[in-house]
Formats: C-alpha cells, sequence, structure tokens
C-alpha cells in the first residue's frame, strides 16, 4: 500500500532512528579508541565505556571485526574533515595544510588507528569476510577532497587526479613507514622532501 502523503512510515522511521544511533555509537567507539587505543579492546568493555550492553553492539554491528572497520572508517572520515576545514582557513598554502594533516595523522595518540588501519588492509585483501568491506572507498572516497584541493589550485583534472593519488600513497607509505620503524624524524625529513617536490618552493 502506497501512502498518500510524504511522511515516512513506521518501519522507515524506525530505520532512521536506527541509523542514528548506530552512528552514535560509532562516534563514541572512535572517542574511546583515540583516548584509551585498542589493546585488549573487547565488544563488552567498550559497551561498558560507552554506555551499551555488549549484546547491543553486537545487533548493530554484527561482530567486533565489523565495528573495527566502522571505527576506522569514521577516523578516516573525520580526517578527511580535518583536511576540508584546514582548506578554508584564510592565508593557508597547499603545503600549509599538508604539513598541518600531517602532523595530525602522526599524532602518537592516532598510532593504534593507524596500526588497526594497515591490519585490516591485510584482512581484507586476503579476502576475510567481515573485513573486505574495508576496501571500499579505501582511495576513492579520500580522491574527491584531494582533487578538488588540486583544481582549486589551477591543476588541469587529470593531472590532479594522478597528483591526489601520488599524495594519498606517500603519506600511507610513509606512515606505514613510521609504524614499523618509529623512525619519525626520518619519516618528517621524507615528507618534507616530498612536499617539496610536489609543491615546488610554495
Amino acid at each position: 500500500m502506497v501512502n498518500s502523503d510524504d511522511s515516512p512510515t513506521k518501519g522507515e522511521a524506525t530505520q532512521s532512528a536506527d541509523g542514528d544511533r548506530r552512528a552514535r555509537l560509532v562516534e563514541a567507539a572512535v572517542d574511546h579508541v583515540a583516548a584509551h587505543g585498542i589493546a585488549d579492546l573487547s565488544l563488552r568493555r567498550l559497551g561498558a565505556a560507552i554506555g551499551v550492553s555488549h549484546r547491543m553492539l553486537i545487533h548493530y554491528f554484527g561482530s567486533k571485526e565489523q565495528l573495527l572497520v566502522e571505527i576506522v572508517r569514521t577516523s578516516e572520515r573525520r580526517q578527511r574533515d580535518l583536511l576540508s576545514r584546514l582548506r578554508l582557513e584564510p592565508g593557508r598554502t597547499p603545503s600549509a595544510v599538508a604539513r598541518q594533516l600531517w602532523q595530525q595523522l602522526t599524532d602518537p595518540g592516532l598510532a593504534d588507528q593507524e596500526r588497526l588501519f594497515f591490519e585490516l588492509c591485510g584482512q581484507a585483501l586476503r579476502g576475510r569476510p567481515e573485513s573486505v568491506p574495508f576496501l571500499e572507498g579505501l582511495v576513492t572516497d579520500w580522491l574527491e577532497p584531494l582533487v578538488a584541493a588540486e583544481i582549486a589550485a589551477g591543476t588541469p583534472p587529470v593531472t590532479a587526479r594522478n597528483r591526489a593519488r601520488l599524495g594519498l600513497a606517500t603519506v600511507r607509505g610513509l606512515l606505514l613507514d613510521l609504524l614499523a620503524t618509529g623512525d619519525r624524524i626520518g619519516v618528517d625529513a621524507a615528507m618534507e622532501e616530498f612536499l617539496r617536490l610536489y609543491y615546488g618552493s610554495e
């Protein structure tokens, strides 16, 4: 039966409320992980920390692995939001924006989340069912804001996409280097060299 107006059905309203609750739980989980890390994290312990039962987390996410995927996805979205905000600040050059974002990504407090990012990548590439969805948007979600920034700086669209992909790959490669070696000085120097090559003398 089709409603005669545009008001949501009871089922649609319930689905929307569930979606909102799920989103709030993810945000709370990201905040908890950012503050306390992921060592020995269990659904029971996480649920207690954010005020819900572990059964509720299972209801909304299915498993701990699926929740971890959503935690990293949300953390990535926050980083893209930061990039967008930095780009809008007056007087900031593209290289200054890149340096500020790099400082945020390499904050020691985010190290656990970065490790989780690469762990989920490995699981997804091996075909682990709970982690495979992590690959969706892994690159493309970042390309849109990065390409937009390049085009805004006057780069032709095709070149902008190539440069955006190169920049994303470089940042992720250096993050992996930092986690593997702990050589913050060397990795920061490599990033500075990349920015010099990428942006010239800006």
